[in-house]
C-alpha cells in the first residue's frame, strides 16, 4: 500500500529500530513510547487488522511477539508485558496496518485499561449462554 507508514517499513523505504525480523514478521521501536522498550510487531504484508489476518499469519505474529517479548522485558527490567492490538477507529487503531504492542509494565506505571463503573458485575449465566451462541453462529460464516 503506497500511503502506509508502516508498509514503508517493511520494504525499507522509511526508518525504524528493527529489534526482530524474518520472513513473514517484522518487530520495531514505537517512535511514540508509552514505557522505554514499547515494540510494535507487524506483518510483512499489509494488513488492515486482525479481523482480516488469515489464521497462518496471525500464527506468525505472534509467535514473533512471543520471541520479542521476553527480550523486552529483559532489556527494561520490565515486571511484566502487555500484548494487545486495536481494530478500528472505535478500538483506538491509528495506523490502518495490523500491528501488536509489545508494552512493557512497570511497577506503578499510569498506564492501563480503564474499566467501566460497577466492574466486575458477572452476568446472568444465560446472558452469558445467549452471546456465546451468537458467537458461535457468527464464527461460522
Amino acid at each position: 500500500m503506497s500511503d502506509c507508514v508502516f508498509c514503508d517499513i517493511a520494504t525499507g523505504r522509511s526508518p525504524a529500530s528493527i529489534v526482530y525480523q524474518d520472513e513473514t514478521a517484522l518487530a520495531f521501536m514505537d517512535i511514540y513510547p508509552i514505557h522505554p522498550g514499547h515494540t510494535l510487531v507487524i506483518p510483512r504484508v499489509h494488513i488492515q487488522d486482525l479481523a482480516q489476518c488469515p489464521l497462518e499469519l496471525a500464527g506468525q505474529l505472534f509467535i514473533a511477539s512471543s520471541r520479542v517479548a521476553p527480550a523486552v522485558v529483559a532489556a527494561t527490567d520490565a515486571a511484566g508485558f502487555n500484548v494487545w492490538t486495536a481494530n478500528g477507529k472505535e478500538a483506538g487503531q491509528e495506523v490502518f496496518h495490523l500491528h501488536l504492542h509489545i508494552l512493557p509494565r512497570f511497577v506503578g506505571d499510569t498506564f492501563g485499561l480503564r474499566f467501566p463503573k460497577g466492574y466486575p458485575a458477572a452476568a446472568p449465566r444465560s446472558e452469558l449462554e445467549e452471546m456465546a451462541a451468537h458467537i458461535r453462529q457468527a464464527a461460522q460464516r
